[in-house]
């Protein structure tokens, strides 16, 4: 038999059975500890704060599902689409539940409604827009829309296309022309006179170019569109 000292505590090191596994988690915890999972209920267990990471996760564990959880019902995503938003967003929104903000189903179509429904408001927000066309696109902003004097935001702000399938375009450096508010339009990239995405004062004409913030594809399926369906969600 052989032992170990740990923390003052011995401890007896005898072999274990073959579908016992130990576990040992010490870093950033204020006490360390030995876990012991059998078998089959490794595969179920979710890694805690202070296991391993990612890469270090056995093969036959399954990933952990990171859908948010909407608490109000959208008439515009559905889960394959909440997936492959998710999956794009910045580390710092995971884990958060979506909060629908402003609906043109609910509040009417006035962009000063949608600012005035932000005004309490400091974390990202995703704005996703239906076309006539049926088209759904959008944009992720690291803050929250209002009214502002300068473009403002950071480079985690992307806009995207969920028709025919996902595709996101990303900061691209060449500007930060990210998002500008005005009481009559929302503009979302910039750069030759041409805009990423934007909104007139009635959220109802938009128009969609490609932009130097974002080197985009036009969002839309025709770059001056009719906007059927808007939803505005804070996600955190």
């Amino acid at each position: 038999m052989s032992c170990v000292r740990l923390r003052g505590i011995l401890v007896d090191m005898r072999p274990m059975q073959e579908n016992i596994k130990v576990l040992y988690f010490a870093n950033k915890c204020l006490e360390p500890y030995v876990e012991i999972i059998t078998g089959k209920d490794a595969v179920k267990c979710r890694r805690s704060v202070c296991s391993s990471e990612e890469g270090n996760r056995s093969e036959d564990e399954e990933p952990e599902d990171l859908l948010p959880v909407l608490r109000n019902h959208s008439q515009l995503l559905n889960d394959h689409h909440i997936e492959s938003l998710a999956n794009h967003m910045p580390a710092r929104t995971q884990g958060y539940p979506w909060n629908l903000v402003y609906s043109t189903a609910i509040h009417g179509t006035s962009l000063k409604t949608l600012y005035r429904q932000m005004a309490h408001i400091d974390s990202p927000v995703l704005l996703v827009i239906k076309d006539m066309e049926k088209k759904v696109f959008g944009a992720f902003s690291s803050h929250p829309f209002r009214v502002s004097d300068c473009c403002y935001g950071t480079g985690e702000t992307f806009v995207y296309s969920l028709d025919p399938a996902f595709k996101a375009y990303r900061w691209s450096g060449e500007n930060s022309y990210f998002i500008w508010g005005h009481m009559d339009s929302l503009q979302i990239g910039g750069g030759g006179g041409l805009f990423g995405l934007w909104l007139d004062a009635d959220l109802y004409h938009g128009a969609s170019y490609s932009c130097h913030t974002f080197n985009n594809q036009p969002l839309s399926t025709q770059q001056d569109f009719i906007v059927q369906d808007l939803e505005v969600w804070t996600v955190q």
